[in-house]
């Protein structure tokens, strides 16, 4: 059991170099273990600080990169839209301009059609006048007495210009 009691001198000495230590550890060493403790613990604080602020500017920079994402995407919604009322635009004055020029070539061929019809119809009148004359002048050659034979050759005359 000797040896594991240990002596009054043993204590004595083991306590008188504990304080010494501690008495040096405290008038060397302590102040400068504190001021590193200090100094890492206003380091670790600095450094929370600016991650908090890094992060509260990394989300003002996510908050301003959506509002710029929302309005990019209201600028190209306002320039689609633009775009389709332009191209609606253009297609209904493309229709509007092609009626008008349809209307426009059907009136023109309509006043052609009528000025040719009034030619042709002035052409069938100077013919007709024409053969007219020839079936006059012919009539009036034959006998003028002969009324049966003036319309047996006013028959004959009509049938041969209907067939010509």
């Amino acid at each position: 059991m000797d040896l594991l009691t240990p002596s009054l001198g043993l204590l004595f000495w083991m306590s008188l170099a504990f304080i010494i230590v501690l008495v040096l550890l405290k008038k060397f060493a302590w102040s400068g273990i504190l001021k590193a403790l200090k100094d890492r613990e206003e380091f670790i604080e600095r450094s929370l600080k600016s991650a908090e602020d890094a992060k509260a500017q990394m989300s003002d920079l996510k908050a301003d990169n959506e509002k710029l994402l929302a309005e990019t995407r209201l600028e190209r919604e306002q320039i689609l839209k633009e775009a389709k009322d332009m191209k609606e635009k253009i297609m209904s004055d493309a229709k509007l301009s092609a009626t008008e020029e349809g209307n426009r070539l059907i009136s023109a061929a309509r006043a052609e059609i009528d000025k040719e019809k009034l030619k042709a119809l002035s052409d069938i009148k100077k013919q007709v006048g024409e053969l007219s004359l020839e079936i006059a002048e012919k009539v009036v050659r034959k006998e003028l007495s002969d009324k049966d034979a003036q319309q047996a050759l006013v028959d004959i005359h009509l049938s041969q210009a209907q067939a010509n």
